[in-house]
């Protein structure tokens, strides 16, 4: 739920002075930090002590969708980011999750280690864009923000893969009870 609370927080230091003012710029990576680093925490406590819960893995992931997206439209908003790339990550992040709540009742899809290498990648991207670096650092933001819309596509085909098998294997369990 933190996550969800520093997303305005987080805008709000993106969008102040200009957008482009770098201390400014400075706050928005940290608060982008923290709340990165809650899904990090949030995570590993789940596991640690047995509260992993269906709900948790479907909050988790709109919590994530929620920090990325904000990012990503505020950084296309401010020009620094072209809109294609917005646009195919949210459209994968938007159907993963409608695909979750398609087969919900057949089970739920856990993140895959794909997904989360892909939200770790989109997070260093994002954090690459938000940061106010020399010419270098641009390069590099853009390298891995490619790197993050291939981890994307690749992982959207491998979620619904994964969304037909389950769906199919529920309508089986139920036809043959």
């Amino acid at each position: 739920m933190s996550r969800l609370v520093l997303v305005p927080v987080f805008l709000l230091a993106l969008f102040a002075g200009s957008g482009h003012d770098t201390q400014w710029r400075l706050a928005a990576f940290a608060v982008f930090v923290v709340a990165s680093v809650t899904d990090h925490v949030d995570g590993n406590l789940a596991r640690k002590y047995g509260l992993i819960t269906d709900f948790g893995k479907i909050a988790d992931p709109i919590a994530d969708k929620a920090l990325t997206g904000a990012a990503l439209v505020g950084l296309s908003i401010l020009g620094d980011l072209a809109w294609w790339v917005t646009v195919v990550i949210a459209v994968r992040e938007i159907g993963v999750t409608l695909l979750r709540f398609w087969v919900i009742r057949h089970g739920v899809i856990p993140a895959s280690r794909g997904g989360k290498a892909k939200t770790l990648v989109q997070i260093f991207a994002i954090g690459f864009y938000v940061l106010p670096l020399p010419g270098w650092g641009q390069l590099v933001a853009q390298v891995t923000m490619g790197l993050a819309v291939l981890l994307t596509v690749v992982t959207g085909v491998d979620y619904v893969v994964r969304a037909v098998r389950l769906r199919a294997r529920g309508k089986r369990a139920v036809a043959g009870a």
